[in-house]
């Protein structure tokens, strides 16, 4: 259940209750992929950097190394041992990015394993079972992301296929969650809104959707090559059509930037791997700016990435040594750099849910942005 506390202007101040506890919102899901964070990132350490969820893939986990397994060892949260919300994604980007292993019909998706070729299928129900198996706090609809650019006809039939998928997955959920056997019975589920760039279509997809009254609303097929404007367009035109009463999901997004735009524009919730990508290739965030550690300048500097900043990383160690681990290609300093990133950006959500509070969004907006962008260019 969603509660809007408040409101400043668009950007929503909100509680999302769950059956594995409250999610304060707005938030950055921190991603986790085949179940663990890549950088040698612990669940440990991430209720040490302040994470409220953790994101994992539906395709990957039932690739590797089973849903079933998974459902045997207890569900993902005892697997991995984490007792916050987990969202799992439904595999239909993973549909998206293996264009040149797929076949899509109306049952469903026809692909090859990313692993070892071995064919499989997945439709509304498959992606609503494995999921159930993971037994995930929120599980996303088995949708299809269009390819950007896309014929309008194109994008018209593939959205109104997803819209069928949908109604498909709320059956089957509803199924699934009546059995003796499913581990998570509370299971909730996110329809995802599609059409690309053609915000006509958008719109009437939000409203379409909004009638089945799911417990959660996303906006998926952005940032895969539009641009930062176009983005801004879409949501501006499509956001207001989602129910307000809802969380909103805008997936695979973003940037520092992105994200403080689009929580202007109503949206909740945030996925995306750059803190980790980044981290592990020495590319750290602070409030002047992307750092880049490989830096030369930086070989004898004793101080923190950043002043202040309470991560066990900055309490501890400088960025001399940080380099030193890089340069040495020693794990320990990726880790050290996605520990930090990851903070950045939940702490930054903090900063924003508190701005919200207060109705100063607007000018916390400006000067955050005007920090980050401070340096466009790796310092």
């Amino acid at each position: 259940m969603y509660k809007l506390i408040t409101r400043d202007n668009n950007a929503k101040r909100g509680e999302f209750h769950t059956v594995h506890g409250v999610i304060q919102t707005p938030v950055f899901m921190n991603v986790g992929t085949i179940a663990a964070i890549k950088g040698a990132v612990s669940t440990m350490d991430l209720q040490e950097i302040k994470t409220q969820v953790e994101l994992s893939n539906t395709y990957h986990l039932h690739v590797r190394p089973g849903d079933e397994l998974v459902k045997k060892m207890g569900g993902l949260h005892k697997f991995m041992v984490w007792d916050k919300p987990i969202l799992t994604d439904s595999g239909g980007f993973q549909v998206f990015s293996l264009a040149g292993l797929r076949k899509i019909k109306e049952e469903g998706v026809y692909f090859n394993s990313h692993i070892d070729g071995k064919k499989i299928f997945m439709g509304p129900e498959q992606s609503m079972q494995i999921q159930s198996n993971l037994a995930s706090t929120i599980a996303m609809a088995f949708d299809e992301c269009p390819p950007y650019p896309a014929t309008r006809e194109y994008m018209q039939n593939s959205v109104d296929r997803t819209t069928r998928w949908l109604a498909r997955c709320k059956e089957e959920m509803k199924r699934l969650n009546s059995l003796d056997d499913t581990i998570n019975k509370h299971q909730m589920l996110f329809g995802i809104n599609q059409g690309g760039t053609y915000a006509d279509i958008r719109i009437e997809h939000a409203k379409r959707i909004s009638e089945l009254d799911l417990d959660g609303y996303a906006l998926g097929g952005l940032a895969v090559g539009e641009s930062h404007d176009e983005m801004y367009r879409i949501l501006d035109e499509t956001v207001p059509y989602l129910p307000l009463e809802k969380p909103t999901y805008l997936m695979g997004v973003g940037t520092p930037a992105n994200i403080l735009e689009a929580v202007d524009r109503g949206v909740d919730f945030f996925d995306c791997v750059y803190p980790s990508r980044n981290g592990r290739h020495g590319h750290v965030y602070t409030n002047n700016g992307k750092v880049n550690l490989f830096n030369q300048k930086y070989e004898m500097d004793d101080t923190p990435i950043e002043e202040g900043c309470g991560c066990p990383t900055c309490k501890n160690y400088s960025k001399a040594y940080i380099r030193h681990l890089l340069k040495a290609k020693e794990m320990l300093g990726m880790r050290l750099c996605v520990l930090h990133n990851l903070y950045f950006y939940n702490t930054m959500m903090e900063e924003i849910r508190e701005a919200i509070e207060e109705h100063r969004y607007a000018s916390y907006k400006k000067d955050k942005l005007a920090k980050v962008m401070a340096h466009t260019k790796e310092q």
